[in-house]
């Protein structure tokens, strides 16, 4: 155990584990080798792409949001951007993974090129100020900008944030039945420190639109937990509630797990943690809600990543290698977004995946895809 946390914290900071691990004598663990050796586990014999050639906009594959995004960083012409948001259904996670990439793009446009970048986005706005799939983009856009640009709790961050609010509910008033609006605005909430009967009020309208949503459950629970407005208990008192009430094939059954994941700096020094009763019930749980849910389920991709995280942490190798065959080339989701590389961070857990599955006598003929 103690080599494989010194394996992390040194992919941690240098992020290239994969060339230097191999098997030891006898199968059991994993140490460092020399790069090139021909012990070295190679992530690439897995068909996994290098960390550079990780997609750090999305969770997983949207060729559709790809295409516009390349077409509308290209020209400028936001027209295409519109267009998607339009036929892309209100109620569905889709959407809201779509408002969250396009706004997430004009933001990052901003910070890499001040004064110019996102200007398509600006366009957008001053060219058809109806336009609903707009109106959701900027909400989102200031919501990212507040998160990304200050610190919170200061004015400038409530300034942000206070305009964000407002963009809303211009962005609901153009959409009715559309709850992104106001899944945004759960963001808000969080940052302006909404009291609960003012949140509840806004998760109502969420509900009422659509009840099963995932993403706009992931947003909710960071309100409750214990490091914003609510406490453990809360977070996990709404996310078992979710999880229990979930239909068949719903990935809220997974929703446990995003709860302790919020928890873990308070949490993960105990003794074999990640093996304990209530991590080992939240980790089934998300599998059986990946198992049973839709192989096209937009939040699938989700639900994936974050079990990397835990199935790397409990040396569950081969289970972890089975969720990595997904979700590899698109690394745009929790926990590797926390990272200021996301790309970084996933590659290290994917590389311990890989040294821990040939320790224990895997190799790529033995991988199903």
């Amino acid at each position: 155990m103690e080599i494989l946390w010194f394996l992390l914290a040194m992919g941690l900071l240098f992020a290239v584990v994969a060339p230097y691990v191999r098997h030891r004598r006898g199968g059991v663990g994993i140490q460092q080798v020399a790069p090139g050796s021909p012990d070295a586990a190679d992530p690439e014999a897995y068909g996994f792409l290098r960390q550079e050639e990780q997609d750090v906009r999305m969770p997983g594959p949207d060729r559709d949001l790809v295409d516009v995004l390349d077409v509308v960083q290209a020209t400028q012409d936001w027209r295409a951007a519109s267009q998607l948001l339009a036929g892309t259904e209100k109620e569905g996670e889709v959407r809201w993974q779509r408002v969250q990439a396009f706004a997430g793009a004009a933001s990052l446009e901003l910070q890499q090129r001040p004064g110019v970048g996102g200007a398509w986005l600006r366009a957008w706005r001053a060219e058809s100020p109806k336009d609903a799939g707009g109106a959701a983009v900027h909400a989102e856009f200031l919501v990212q900008q507040a998160w990304r640009s200050s610190a919170a709790g200061t004015d400038d961050f409530r300034i942000i944030l206070e305009e964000a609010r407002k963009m809303t509910e211009e962005a609901a008033l153009l959409a009715p039945g559309d709850p992104v609006p106001y899944i945004t605005q759960l963001a808000v909430a969080r940052g302006l420190g909404y009291s609960h009967e003012e949140f509840d009020q806004v998760w109502a309208k969420i509900i009422d639109r659509a009840p099963q949503h995932m993403g706009a459950h992931l947003a909710a629970l960071h309100y409750w937990c214990e490091k914003w407005h609510g406490s453990r208990e809360d977070a996990d008192r709404f996310a078992t509630a979710a999880a229990a009430r979930a239909p068949q094939g719903s990935l809220l059954a997974a929703l446990p797990l995003f709860a302790v994941y919020e928890h873990l700096p308070e949490v993960a020094m105990v003794r074999d943690f990640y093996g304990s009763a209530v991590v080992s019930r939240a980790m089934e749980g998300a599998l059986y809600a990946v198992h049973s849910a839709r192989p096209d389920d937009p939040m699938l991709a989700h639900v994936r990543h974050l079990l990397v995280l835990f199935l790397v942490r409990a040396e569950r190798w081969s289970e972890a290698m089975h969720q990595l065959v997904h979700v590899d080339g698109h690394v745009g989701a929790l926990p590797w977004t926390m990272n200021g590389d996301p790309a970084a961070e996933y590659t290290v857990y994917r590389n311990l995946a890989v040294a821990g599955y040939e320790a224990n006598g895997g190799s790529p003929a033995t991988l199903p895809h």
